[in-house]
């Protein structure tokens, strides 16, 4: 039985404690939260014990879930690492570049299991894709939601938009070139809302909005490649793919189109099965496997630092590109 400890009792920690009760073969042990509004809530939602005493419940886990503020990661993560126990830390894996730096130097020093919480590699309309032959050449994403005071503790860069980050630099397998960034605060005193362009050095390019301001929610990703056109509705759990072809007609969803010169092809329709799957839990279950099976983590803390690195570099271009505007 894995034993499992969570630091962070507020809205996403109570999502959390509620997925690891319903793993099997995890004992969630307890939580620690210093609030006692969100102790007292998760205490009468789901009769788990409150600790009060962060070295009592390091000593009676073997890994933890660290759903805490991004200003706490570092700190609970590092203290965890030297003690030899697993790590799951929700995005973005620390707060400054700095500190997630360190934490890959102590995760490969401690030898133990650590995981980013990218939820969004788990997203049912995402793992629809699993077995198509991705090569993208551009992307675009837009990933827009309405004001919650909740997530202004950072940028929208690295609340919403290293979602979209974490999944383009999982899809390019090539170095990023280039980054041009332009954003604006409205209602914090950080940006709410952005754009980033991203240029790779195999020619791709990723074009990024994230806004916290919007009047509706939408988080859509379209992804363009030679013959082939992937849309991506993270929201609402649709995917679907359009290739060209040659050949003839199969399906119902293909069509004939006339190309020029006598030529003519077939553009073919393909909406992927979606699994009727909860992301968290998915996230949560495939780290304990991690542990049990000693395999790497999906989301390594790697990732995590890859995906922090470029958030920082757009939040580096996009402060020269409000400097020079307003000289």
């Amino acid at each position: 039985m894995l034993k499992v400890g969570i630091f962070g009792a507020g809205h996403l920690g109570k999502i959390h404690i509620q997925q690891w009760k319903e793993i099997a073969g995890v004992e969630l042990v307890g939580f620690f939260d210093p609030n006692d509004d969100n102790a007292a809530s998760a205490i009468a939602q789901y009769q788990v014990p409150r600790y009060t005493d962060q070295e009592q419940l390091l000593h009676s886990i073997d890994a933890v879930d660290i759903v805490s503020p991004t200003t706490t990661h570092f700190e609970l993560a590092k203290i965890f690492l030297l003690n030899g126990k697993h790590v799951f830390v929700e995005k973005p894996l620390a707060h400054t570049l700095e500190e997630a730096q360190e934490l890959v130097k102590l995760v490969n020093e401690a030898n133990v299991k650590c995981q980013v919480g990218h939820v969004e590699r788990y997203n049912p309309a995402f793992l629809a894709l699993k077995g198509q032959e991705l090569h993208p050449m551009f992307i675009e994403a837009h990933r827009l939601a309405q004001f919650n005071p909740r997530g202004t503790d950072v940028a929208v860069i690295l609340d919403l938009m290293i979602h979209d980050i974490d999944i383009v630099l999982h899809l390019v397998k090539s170095p990023v070139r280039r980054i041009s960034a332009s954003g604006v605060s409205v209602i914090s005193e950080m940006a709410d809302i952005a754009n980033a362009r991203i240029e790779f050095d195999n020619g791709c390019v990723a074009n990024l909005t994230a806004s916290r301001i919007s009047l509706k929610k939408m988080r859509k990703m379209r992804v363009f490649q030679r013959d082939a056109y992937i849309g991506i509705d993270f929201l609402e759990k649709k995917t679907e793919v359009i290739k060209l072809r040659e050949g003839e007609q199969k399906g119902m969803l293909d069509f004939p189109i006339d190309i020029g010169n006598g030529e003519r092809k077939i553009i073919s329709v393909q909406m992927p099965e979606i699994a009727n799957t909860n992301a968290i839990r998915m996230e949560l279950s495939d780290f304990v496997n991690a542990i049990r099976n000693d395999r790497p983590t999906t989301v390594s803390v790697h990732d995590g630092y890859q995906a922090m690195d470029v958030a920082h570099q757009v939040m580096k271009k996009m402060s020269l590109h409000s400097e020079l505007h307003n000289v």
